[in-house]
């Protein structure tokens, strides 16, 4: 087995990986950067974040075109679905994104081996490609960055036909006419939202009593009764315990969570999607010594390196909120800290986004977490409503909360259900990031007419001192 010498090796090449390998060829590290799969980007790019984005889309705009463009004066007859070419739209944009991942490693001098990545001992790692061959390569450093996979449930077996992952819904060659999806997270929304409005039923069932958990209650409230209006349906405190394939499609079993009669819920397609688990099968993590949490997860330090020294791990395989750009900054932290510097990831301004429509979005506290850590704070929210562009554009649904704390006025939390609300979080992420209060954003000239109106009249609001409510 040939043996080649590298400064740094990257076991993935999904968003954290192969922004690690570029960020570190460009501080001067020799770099190889392994990829199991055919195509670079991870999950994000091939079968996430933005496939998902590409159908989300284009499922908006037929559903404007349908029934939101006669109240501005543009009358469409004759719209009509055609998944075939939304779904090639969709490949064709994962197709030229991938690409592109190539390109730039190549033109940061990253070498790509494909291959499966296992760590073989100290600074080895043997990589094994599809037909088997071996290669042992030297790696003064490691980084492992292999992301995730979908989580399953006892009792319900993806076969990625009738009982899909998040992968299979992005692939139907059909549109289902009852989608029952389980889970009221952030994937299951977002694809549930697609095939709602490109024509099937959707039912949403949720083990907890609530939508979305983790985010502001205010919020998701808000959201739930917003996608109620757009027909989505749905079964709170309730378990699948069951499915069953037939003939004409598939019957699961749920309960309720607190007990009772358990009821059958038919379907067309099952969307599962509970959640993620960390990728680290077939790494070599306990023939190596490095440490694991109870939950798979790969415990690191403050600097994102594990117990054995020069081994580091980042996004979705070691704890924290499974989301590429998370994975990317911590990257970028890892090859900064390989080179010698001293970086620092912010796990307070790092936002989440749900990206229906509308769009939700925060970044830091939530009020109930402030209430359980006994903080004093502020509240100042405005909606969307009072906003002149949202009027003009006729997406007055929602508004922006933002939090401050009730003695320094420093921001604590932003959270936005509106349009836009994915970039309108980047303004209270800057502010967040500097330490900034809620009256810096409030004294910031914002342009008008804009959907950024909103967030400077919420940091108003904080005051008391609102001008348009």
């Amino acid at each position: 087995m040939a043996e080649d010498v590298y400064d740094v090796v990257v076991i993935g090449a999904g968003p954290g990986g192969y922004v690690c390998a570029i960020r570190a060829a460009q501080l001067g590290l020799d770099v190889a950067c392994v990829e199991k799969s055919e195509t670079l980007g991870g999950t994000c790019l091939n079968v996430g974040c933005i496939p998902s984005k590409a159908l989300l889309h284009a499922s908006e705009e037929l559903a404007h075109a349908k029934k939101g463009l006669a109240k501005h004066g543009v009358k469409v007859e004759g719209v009509s679905l055609d998944l075939d070419a939304m779904m090639a739209h969709k490949d064709g944009i994962v197709g030229q994104l991938t690409k592109g991942i190539g390109m730039l490693l190549d033109k940061n001098d990253v070498e790509h081996l494909q291959g499966t990545g296992r760590i073989a001992g100290t600074g080895q790692v043997v990589v094994t490609d599809a037909s088997g061959t071996k290669k042992t390569i030297t790696a003064k450093n490691i980084v492992i960055a292999t992301g995730s996979s979908p989580a399953s449930i006892p009792g319900i077996e993806i076969d990625e036909d009738r009982i899909v992952s998040s992968t299979g819904a992005l692939a139907l060659k059909a549109v289902p006419e009852h989608l029952v999806v389980i889970g009221g997270g952030y994937i299951g929304l977002e694809l549930g939202s697609v095939w709602g409005r490109l024509g099937a039923k959707v039912t949403v069932v949720e083990f907890l009593d609530r939508i979305t958990p983790g985010m502001d209650g205010e919020v998701a409230l808000q959201f739930q009764k917003l996608l109620k209006r757009q027909k989505m349906k749905f079964k709170l405190s309730t378990k699948v315990t069951g499915a069953e394939i037939t003939n004409a499609g598939l019957n699961l079993t749920t309960e309720p969570v607190d007990g009772g009669d358990a009821a059958t819920l038919e379907a067309d397609v099952v969307l599962v999607a509970v959640g993620r688990r960390p990728h680290t099968d077939g790494l070599g993590l306990s023939e190596a010594g490095i440490n694991t949490t109870d939950h798979g997860f790969v415990s690191v330090d403050e600097h994102l390196e594990t117990n054995i020294k020069g081994v580091y791990a980042i996004g979705d395989v070691v704890p924290g909120p499974m989301l590429a750009h998370k994975a990317e900054e911590e990257g970028v932290a890892v090859a900064e800290r390989i080179a010698g510097g001293e970086p620092h990831v912010n796990y307070n301004t790092i936002p989440g986004v749900v990206y229906t429509a509308p769009e939700v979005a925060a970044v830091g506290k939530t009020e109930e977490q402030l209430q359980e850590e006994g903080i004093e704070y502020k509240v100042g929210k405005f909606p969307f409503m009072a906003n002149g562009r949202a009027k003009a554009m006729s997406s007055v649904d929602g508004f922006v909360k933002i939090l401050a704390c009730a003695k320094t006025d420093k921001v604590l939390g932003v959270h936005i259900i509106g349009q836009d609300a994915g970039t309108l979080i980047a303004e209270a992420v800057l502010a967040m990031e500097f330490g900034g209060s809620a009256e810096d954003i409030a004294r910031t000239c914002h342009a008008h007419p804009t959907l950024n109106e909103v967030v400077k009249e919420a940091a108003l609001a904080v005051a008391g001192r609102a001008i348009h409510m």
